[in-house]
């Protein structure tokens, strides 16, 4: 893939965007952004935290050295996040719309980084189109949602890829000036914030370090920006280290069903198991990657007649850091994933979805279509894609917030709570204390027995009890709601089948000591089991 103008003879990319006037170059970048902000910010509250967002609450509410405890205990992963949450938790209170409102700007980030990129290394029109197609995704549009760190390692990976692009393209003909610290600068601190925001952010860096086998240049100061970055990121790496791999347990190896959900997300065509597939999920898979091999073939095929220039080929080079951007994290991802702690996860790789988007825009825009047929395909993507967004609003996969709900309108005087893991606890225990129902008619808590209004975070706590723990259970509960989710899997990874035997068990251990249960069963993407046992024998 290639700019469809040539280079100039010192090596450099036309920047033709320098040749426009400033606002024409701003609304290329606001527009896609502003369209990103707006479809987050629809319905913002509406859908219920799940387990994830849970655990940021109840991290980022903490305080003081219990703040750093529950930080480190997580591993050091997002930790940058939840300091900026604990901050805002601190100013404005704990609503779902403080929690989410940092990413639905970090989805604003990552489409006007996206769109500033396209413009640099192709067209404003290819930018503009890219950044469209960045914020209209459903992925991007329901982790922009969410009280995660995801968008922001999207977004400072993105403005990675900017500084980056400015780094190595910068004038060849003179030493690094003003605007080459700028980029240096930019490139590491976009690199150490997507570091802190989730450590699978690393592997963009061999993708632009393969990139720059096209555009032989700016070797020493890219390695520079590598060693600044590498230093800074010396506490996460401990912290990871410390706390291990055992908080990725639930990741199975790749397999067909996992390799089709990363496909789907990445190219924008839906967000399974997140979300149910609509009608247009299929045809938009399709459209989208016959897109991408379109316009990567054209890109080839028009890059291997470009000449160099001085043996460098900014042409080629455009085309490489996208299709790397794409490819690279990929193939890592799925090798490590094969061979040790796997991390094949959509939510990963989303990180290279903006290649998809540049590479569709490039595909429009550059590849030789008439520009109404152009502008056509253009409206036609972003329609299907809007179809994947639309019916998910509101939706809640995994509603916390429900059964919550039915735990207090069935709960009587007497009535013990019981959580496993104890991560679920989280989020029923934010909903309790967001009810209006009195302390009174809350059931006591078990396990965990900490009381409700102590908010604590319980990340990954498989907790059980013993025999003569629940005879205990038995002798002063009348009821006992166990209120069970993420507990593991028969079939999943041998830490997995572990959570699940101790769940089993506790099920079995409360059966045989309670004449009547009873079992409900909510929610779609996460199952959560509620069971209610009663009459002790």
């Amino acid at each position: 893939m290639a700019p469809q103008r040539a280079s100039t003879s010192s090596g450099q990319p036309p920047d033709q965007s320098r040749r426009r006037p400033g606002w024409r170059r701003l609304v290329v970048v606001l527009v896609p952004a502003a369209v990103a902000v707006a479809l987050c910010a629809v319905d913002l509250s509406g859908r219920s935290i799940w387990i994830d967002e849970s655990a940021t609450l109840s991290i980022a509410s903490q305080h003081g050295a219990a703040l750093w405890a529950a930080m480190r205990r997580d591993g050091g992963n997002m930790l940058a996040y939840y300091a900026l949450v604990h901050l805002l938790f601190s100013w404005f209170g704990d609503g779902t719309a403080v929690l989410r409102a940092p990413s639905v700007v970090a989805a604003g980030l990552t489409a006007g980084a996206v769109a500033a990129l396209g413009a640099r290394l192709f067209r404003p029109v290819v930018g503009l189109a890219a950044g469209l197609l960045t914020a209209v995704s459903v992925a991007y549009v329901y982790w922009g949602q969410n009280g995660r760190a995801y968008a922001f390692m999207f977004a400072f990976v993105a403005l990675s890829y900017v500084a980056f692009a400015h780094l190595v393209t910068g004038d060849s003909r003179r030493r690094p000036g003003h605007a080459s610290r700028l980029a240096a600068i930019g490139y590491s601190a976009a690199l150490v914030l997507a570091l802190y925001m989730s450590f699978v952010a690393v592997l963009v860096v061999p993708a632009q370090l393969v990139s720059l086998y096209w555009y032989r240049r700016r070797f020493g100061l890219v390695a520079a920006c590598l060693a600044v970055a590498a230093v800074a990121s010396v506490p996460i790496v401990l912290l990871a280290h410390a706390r291990g791999s055992s908080q990725l347990f639930w990741v199975p190896r790749p397999n067909l069903q996992s390799e089709s959900e990363v496909v789907q997300a990445v190219a924008g065509s839906g967000l399974p198991p997140v979300f149910h597939n609509t009608a247009s999920s299929v045809p938009l898979l399709v459209l989208t990657v016959l897109g991408v091999l379109a316009a990567a073939t054209a890109g080839l095929r028009r890059a291997s007649r470009q000449p160099l220039a001085d043996g460098i080929s900014p042409a080629r080079w455009a085309g490489a850091l996208v299709a790397a951007w794409l490819v690279v994290p990929t193939v890592l991802d799925f090798a490590e994933s094969l061979v040790g702690q796997s991390v094949f996860e959509s939510r990963y790789l989303l990180m290279s979805a903006p290649a998809v988007a540049l590479l569709l825009a490039w595909g429009l825009f550059e590849s030789g279509l008439a520009p109404a047929l152009a502008w056509c395909g253009l409206a036609g993507l972003l329609v299907l894609r809007g179809a994947q967004i639309v019916p998910t609003y509101g939706v809640s996969p995994e509603d916390w917030h429900a059964a919550t709900a039915y735990v207090l309108a069935r709960e009587r005087p007497g009535d013990c709570a019981l959580f496993y893991p104890s991560d679920v606890r989280q989020a029923f225990d934010y909903y309790l204390l967001h009810s209006s129902a009195p302390r009174s008619s809350w059931p006591r808590p078990v396990l965990p027995t900490a009381p409700f209004t102590e908010v604590r975070p319980y990340v990954e706590d498989y907790a059980t009890l013993g025999g003569a723990q629940l005879d205990a259970v038995a002798r002063s509960c009348r009821r006992v709601w166990f209120v069970s989710s993420h507990a593991g899997v028969p079939n999943g990874t041998p830490l997995s089948r572990v959570h699940y035997s101790r769940y089993l068990a506790l099920v079995r251990g409360l059966e045989s000591r309670y004449v009547g249960h009873r079992l409900v069963r909510m929610s779609y993407a996460s199952q959560i089991d509620i069971w209610l046992f009663q009459d002790r024998r």
